[in-house]
């Protein structure tokens, strides 16, 4: 936002990494239940694609804290993602070895949110 080297929310790291993360969420959904296409699968989903999108809505914003709020829901979606996982964890959906890996890449874009959420606020 205020950052010279910034000319896009498309340049955000934050932001890169979120769409890297939907994409794995729509193939790690791939191979769920078909009858958890309109459930769980779609719910996940769009929890997924809305991460990336409040970002890129907040940084278009023209205040801090419209923004700050943006990434915020971003991060609540982030949350919603880590419990759908988790369910489908218990359901065998997913393998341990798959959900420690997704849940730890929601994890890592969740702290980069939090840490740019704290700068926006300063």
């Amino acid at each position: 936002m205020d950052n010279p080297k910034l000319k896009s929310y498309r340049d955000l790291i934050v932001w890169q990494k979120s769409v890297n993360f939907v994409t794995q969420i729509y193939v790690v959904t791939r191979d769920f239940p078909r009858e958890e296409l309109y459930g769980l699968t779609a719910q996940i989903r769009r929890s997924a694609v809305s991460v990336p999108s409040n970002i890129a809505e907040g940084y278009g914003r023209n205040s801090r804290n419209d923004y700050a709020r943006f990434l915020q829901i971003a991060n609540g979606s982030l949350y919603e993602i880590q419990t759908q996982l988790e369910i489908s964890l218990n359901l065998s959906y997913l393998s341990e070895s798959r959900f420690n890996e997704i849940y730890e890449q929601s994890r890592e874009i969740e702290r980069m949110l939090s840490s740019l959420i704290r700068k926006i606020a300063q």
